[in-house]
């Protein structure tokens, strides 16, 4: 007997490209029962609050509605999206976050974790918040360039500026793309401080640069740790490095002089929030001096997928972990307000917000974030001349410096 659940049309933007291949997911006896995609975050290329059309799928004689076409079980493969951008530091007005700018190099991240905040963002593109956002990546290939135009302007003041807020700087992309790296050269001329937040190992092959400029009480990293359990860490945030190579990442940056934080974020009731408490004491034991952490956030499409995600691996949890959030934003899926958004309100999250800052506290992790000094930044910055020929004969000494 046919399915009384058919599965939902592709997105415009899935028929937009042909570098991914579309992904019909099969029917199936109930929509609590969705089928994973190795290596991805989520199966799901999601309707959402801006796609402008819709349609039904038709069989058109080609073997569209086939669902066992060799071509639909194929991996979903990553595009790169080359974007040159006006400007790239991106102002904050959020009383609840610590820093005053933010430079995100890539929009979309390959990491795939099911929570990230920052999936809503794909929407403007038309683009799904659910698979688009983990396999078409934008690729800001300037923004080195737009920074420096920043820095160089003359009303510019230094703020405190983090890298990879919204998206993981140091994703895969990064590791042949360099563009966080050509951001931090940027900022290491300028003597403009920054810090960096990351889920990734890549960072360490930065440690040249930073190091010099945390010596300097200029820079400083927050590796997050959502868990210290492989397993989970494999279907919670897919290809993301693993908890253990992150412990080993806050360790190689500690001993190379760089201040490191741990940010134990998001909590998510039931699924990692038991282990609050070990994985402050490991990032601890690795290295990090400062922590703090934000309970887990469900905005726009974040919310359906997040649900279809526990349905697919804690259905026997689900109905809990749900009914826990809204304990801890007033009766609401996600409460947007200032002050409350990233810890929750009620008797819950105050009880998360306590161990916390007990724990935090006995491992010398509370209230002990680096401080960073403004007073060395240079609005100019010398330009990098070339090595000359040992023959060549020296040259006349200009009459001024030149300036980018």
């Amino acid at each position: 007997m046919p399915s009384s659940h058919p599965s939902p049309p592709p997105s415009r933007a899935d028929r937009a490209t042909q570098a991914v291949p579309v992904v019909f997911v099969p029917a199936r006896k109930s929509p609590a029962e969705p089928v994973a995609v190795k290596g991805r975050g989520t199966a799901w290329a999601i309707e959402h609050r801006f796609t402008k059309d819709h349609h039904e799928r038709f069989d058109d004689g080609w073997g569209t509605l086939d669902q066992d076409a060799a071509e639909e079980r194929l991996p979903q493969t990553t595009e790169i999206i080359e974007q040159r951008v006006k400007s790239i530091l991106t102002g904050n007005d959020s009383p609840d976050i610590s820093f005053d700018l933010s430079i995100n190099p890539y929009r979309g991240c390959e990491h795939g974790c099911i929570y990230c905040f920052a999936r809503p963002t794909h929407s403007y593109f038309n683009l799904s918040p659910g698979l688009d956002f983990e396999t078409k990546i934008f690729a800001k290939v300037n923004a080195a360039e737009r920074v420096r135009a920043t820095l160089q302007s003359p009303g510019y003041e230094p703020m405190l500026l983090n890298i990879g807020s919204a998206t993981d700087a140091y994703q895969p992309a990064e590791r042949k793309l360099g563009i966080t790296r050509s951001v931090i050269e940027v900022l290491s001329e300028f003597k403009h401080p920054f810090s960096v937040i990351t889920k990734s190992s890549g960072i360490e092959r930065d440690i040249d640069l930073i190091a010099p400029m945390a010596a300097e009480h200029m820079a400083a990293a927050y590796i997050s740790l959502t868990t210290l359990d492989g397993g989970l860490a494999r279907i919670l945030e897919p290809r993301a490095a693993q908890p253990e190579r992150r412990l080993k990442t806050i360790e190689r940056l500690a001993k190379a002089g760089i201040p490191v934080g741990v940010s134990a974020s998001p909590m998510i009731p039931f699924i990692n929030e038991p282990e609050l408490e070990r994985i402050l004491e490991a990032a601890a034991q690795a290295g990090a001096t400062s922590a703090f952490s934000i309970v887990i956030r469900l905005p726009w499409e974040v919310n359906p997928l997040f649900q279809q995600w526990l349905q697919a691996h804690f259905p026997e949890r689900a109905k809990r972990v749900m009914a826990r959030i809204r304990d801890m934003r007033g009766g609401k899926d996600y409460d947007a307000r200032f002050g409350s958004r990233m810890s929750g309100q009620g008797l819950w999250a105050e009880l998360i917000r306590q161990r916390f800052d007990k724990a935090a506290s006995r491992l010398g992790l509370l209230n002990n974030r680096a401080a960073l000094d403004m007073t060395r930044f240079v609005r100019t910055a010398k330009a990098k001349k070339p090595a000359k020929p040992a023959s060549a004969p020296p040259a006349e000494p200009p009459a001024q410096q030149s300036l980018f």
